[in-house]
């Protein structure tokens, strides 16, 4: 176990709207259940932008990033489950497993205050602390983050697919497997197809779904969501989309619409493509401020269902060795998620392609 501080490289966002600068921090040692972790690939998830964009508000200067895989470098000495040396996946969520969400097994809503042990995990030359973003900050060369926040990987299992999983794996296919729980032969839709939004169309695939309509603003996106597992591809910007769902599903709409992106639009959309009895699964994360207009008329008439799905309602030790079972097994697509690798130097390009929507997950990666 170490018991010293390291200097290491992150990427720090230090206002909102503006390009991150590569720096040199500090780092902690682990203490009690902390476990520190060498990134070796850190991917960009829109939940990062959305800090970067002033969507959110966040406390700068910060460390964004939290889709990671890596090696474990030390262990507190309380840590009962990871080891030095393991591969791990690194993950925003911190539980302390005895609250009440967390015994109910909803460790993503855990309500304890799970600080770090060590008090300021990331510092600057001057030591003054430094916002550890999303409990995880990993655009940076290493890591401090809770046991509860990581999940032991085989050592084959590339680490670039292997971040995807973190955050845009579980979310997707815990939409469909832990909060929708889809019945085999049902209809889907799926609005948005970025990362989250390929994931939650090969889970709907695993799960026996009949019909699986991918729509996106991005007409190019079609080629991926047929990939992936889409029967049919639909505009967003189409304006006989719904009656185009209709004459594919053979009903009034589809029995669950997944809706990936937090964006109004999408989401009125979605309440409009569902079936009467049918589910609506808010999965995307819109802005601060962002509200959608709904008609509770409608929703009572057709007895439908709206659930909101955090993180696809996650529990990591649970979900991230089934999808990485069946990654090895070939019964998901992993490695397609990657569209480009980028040095940490690079960051900002990386982020300014993600954040334009051309391309499915940029990745960073580290020696």
């Amino acid at each position: 176990m170490s018991s010293s501080s390291l200097s290491i490289k992150a990427a720090i966002l230090h206002e909102p709207k503006k390009s991150l600068n590569i720096e040199t921090i500090t780092i902690a040692p682990p203490r009690h259940t902390e476990v520190r972790v060498k990134i070796k690939a850190s991917a960009i998830c829109h939940s990062d932008i959305s800090y970067i964009d002033g969507k959110w508000e966040c406390q700068t200067p910060i460390v964004l990033g939290h889709e990671a895989s890596g090696i474990v470098e030390s262990i507190g000495p309380l840590v009962r489950h990871v080891s030095v040396n393991d591969h791990v996946v690194v993950t925003l969520l911190r539980h302390c497993g005895i609250c009440n969400y967390c015994r109910l097994g909803a460790p993503m809503k855990c309500q304890a205050t799970i600080e770090h042990n060590t008090p300021f995990p990331l510092t600057d030359s001057k030591g003054n602390p430094i916002t550890q973003g999303l409990k995880t900050a990993a655009f940076a060369e290493y890591v401090l983050v809770d046991e509860s926040q990581i999940n032991v990987i085989d050592k084959d299992i590339p680490f670039d697919s292997a971040s995807i999983v973190a955050c845009g794996g579980i979310t997707g296919y815990g939409a469909v497997h832990n909060t929708a729980k889809i019945k085999a032969g049902s209809d889907i839709v799926v609005i948005g197809v970025g990362g989250v939004g390929l994931n939650i169309i090969q889970a709907a695939v695993l799960g026996g779904a009949r019909n699986i309509i991918a729509i996106d603003i991005q007409e190019s996106k079609k080629q991926a969501a047929t990939k992936f597992g889409a029967t049919h591809f639909i505009s967003a910007k189409d304006s006989d989309a719904y009656q185009k769902i209709c004459n594919i599903t053979q009903k009034e709409g589809a029995d669950y619409v997944f809706i990936s992106v937090g964006v109004q639009k999408a989401i009125e959309d979605g309440l409009y493509y569902v079936t009467p009895l049918g589910t609506v699964i808010l999965v995307g994360m819109p802005g601060t401020g962002v509200n959608a207009s709904i008609d509770p008329d409608t929703i009572a008439n057709n007895n439908l269902t709206i659930k909101g799905s955090k993180m696809g309602e996650a529990i990591i030790h649970k979900d991230v060795p089934i999808l990485l079972d069946f990654y090895k097994r070939k019964k998901i697509l992993l490695d397609e998620l990657v569209t480009n690798h980028y040095e940490l130097g690079q960051i900002n390009e990386a982020i300014d392609l993600s954040r334009s929507g051309a391309v499915l997950r940029n990745v960073i990666m580290f020696d």
